[in-house]
């Protein structure tokens, strides 16, 4: 079953946000291996939001590591952070 992780960073400046958007969009695909699929998505100046799909439960929790080190590296540019993780429904492209 996939499984989804949704985080959103409110950063404190527009600088912050524009240093992880890039940051994000060079190491991400490296630093979580186990991804299915990366999003990143500005929201606005100072806003990202980040989806993360995996293949199940496990595979997310493997990259929990990651993550920890990378919001840790980061945590005097951000503001607040909102995380939620569940069950993928639907997943289509085209």
């Amino acid at each position: 079953m996939t499984v989804a992780r949704i985080t959103t960073l409110n950063f404190k400046a527009k600088e912050g946000a524009d240093q992880i958007e890039e940051t994000y969009k060079t190491n991400a695909p490296t630093e979580f291996t186990e991804a299915e699929q990366l999003l990143e998505v500005r929201v606005d100046e100072t806003t990202l939001m980040f989806v993360s799909l995996y293949a199940d439960n496990d595979a997310m929790e493997r990259a929990s590591a990651a993550r920890t080190k990378r919001m840790d590296l980061n945590k005097d540019l951000i503001d607040s952070m909102d995380g939620k993780t569940g069950k993928v429904i639907l997943n289509h492209s085209k």
